[in-house]
């Protein structure tokens, strides 16, 4: 996959991007310097543990958040400067995003009628009948029934209020979702029906999405490619294939071994590998986002990368 890039459709491009947010005196880097492109149909994977920045990404490329420097362009166009209203309406009716709590994020004042057209509202559609068709169209396609519409969240459950979310960043059928931690609240058995539900309603709807999770066997599950990032840096970015059997980057490998075994004498026998960032000297030499193999990029200096190459040279 990585070697056709070139022959892929780029529909977005972030370009040495950062977050900053001042917390007190202090200036934290919530997404530092981070640059990948996300091609047209594809899942990509966004992982790390929480504060790593990968929601803070995703809000960003939505404009929830002005990036404090760098570049998002969306399908060729530059989004992340200072927008007028043709270009925000723009970003809005193609890029939407499923948020991790399907409790906090839905009104509990609003009918889920109420809920799920109000993207359509703000663009201008008045018309109650295409505004209750609309709606019912996007609740059966989600898995739910029209009538639900007269109710209010808290009458559904956590599994069911997440696909209300869904519903409402579909309605406004947009080319590009951020799914941030879409099944992280819900029970397991609920997680792999939302994911299966994501899968086809991607296939349907021709979306590119962008997948943000901390679990690494979902992640590999849903992903085609996968970024792994680590207080605000992307360490690592490969082919799903490829990430989970060569990682390089110590933190990829410590998050890998972190993922539970099916079988519980495999799980009792597996070493668990902890990550401690002191082991980089970066004092003389830098390091930088820099390609291992054909698609395969990590973050390291020159000599670390002598050292990654030869152990990939002898996994074969």
């Amino acid at each position: 996959m990585a070697q056709n890039d070139e022959k892929r459709e780029k529909i977005l491009e972030i370009k040495d991007l950062c977050m900053e947010f001042q917390d007190g005196k202090q200036t934290v880097k919530a997404v530092n310097h981070v640059s990948f492109d996300v091609y047209k149909g594809e899942n990509f994977g966004l992982v790390g543990e929480s504060g790593c920045g990968k929601t803070t990404l995703g809000r960003t490329l939505i404009r929830l958040y002005d990036p404090t420097s760098g570049e998002i362009l969306f399908n060729g166009k530059n989004i992340s400067g200072k927008l007028n209203r043709a270009d925000r309406d723009y970003v809005t009716r193609n890029l939407a995003m499923i948020f991790q709590d399907p409790i906090s994020s839905l009104n509990p004042r609003m009918t889920v009628q109420e809920i799920i057209e109000e993207g359509l509202k703000t663009r201008g559609e008045k018309d109650k009948e295409v505004l209750r068709k609309a709606v019912s169209d996007i609740l059966k396609k989600v898995g739910l029934l029209p009538e639900h519409g007269t109710r209010y969240p808290h009458e559904f459950s956590g599994g069911q209020r997440q696909r209300i979310g869904i519903a409402r960043s579909l309605v406004v059928k947009p080319s590009f979702i951020i799914a941030d931690e879409p099944v992280s609240a819900l029970d397991v058995s609920i997680q792999a029906q939302v994911i299966n539900l994501l899968m086809d309603i991607k296939k349907e709807m021709d979306l590119t999405i962008l997948f943000i999770a901390h679990n690494l066997a979902v992640v590999k599950y849903f992903s085609d490619r996968i970024g792994v990032m680590y207080f605000g840096n992307m360490v690592e970015l490969a082919d799903a294939d490829e990430l989970y059997d060569h990682p390089v980057h110590p933190y990829t490998k410590a998050l890998l071994s972190a993922i539970p075994q099916p079988d519980p004498l495999s799980e009792k026998s597996k070493e668990r590998l902890y990550y401690d960032p002191s082991i980089h000297d970066y004092s003389v030499e830098q390091p930088r986002f820099q390609e291992i193999r054909p698609g395969h990029f990590v973050y390291a200096s020159d000599s670390e990368m002598e050292k990654y190459r030869k152990e990939l040279e002898e996994q074969g």
